[in-house]
């Protein structure tokens, strides 16, 4: 007799306990006028990964300040967001959020 073994055990605790979440995040070059929008399960490895002039995209525009990092539970509606951020009217939002606080001497990733 021949017993299957799974490679998973049925309950699986780390999607229960250890849920993925979505960020959402936007970054603003401190050398040029520029404002990046990006989606990640782990934002805070993206963001250094903009920082060092991995990604071809934003590797003109290091180094960068955080402006938001946004939080969701699926990606349907974190997506939603940076789509949203992405538009014309989100930019204006960013562009908004970056001035207020280059006014009272913010730099732009402190909350």
């Amino acid at each position: 007799m021949r017993v299957r073994v799974s490679p998973r055990p049925f309950f699986d605790r780390d999607f229960i306990f250890n849920k993925i979440m979505f960020f959402v995040y936007a970054i603003n070059s401190l050398v040029k006028n520029y404002i990046y929008v990006g989606l990640s399960e782990n934002a805070d490895r993206r963001i250094a990964e903009h920082n060092a002039g991995s990604e071809r995209t934003t590797k003109p525009y290091v180094p960068f300040d955080v402006l938001v990092v946004e939080k969701f539970s699926t990606r349907p509606e974190a997506r939603q967001r940076e789509k949203y951020l992405k538009s014309g009217c989100g930019k204006e939002y960013l562009k908004k959020i970056r001035a207020e606080k280059q006014s009272i001497g913010l730099p732009a990733g402190t909350s």
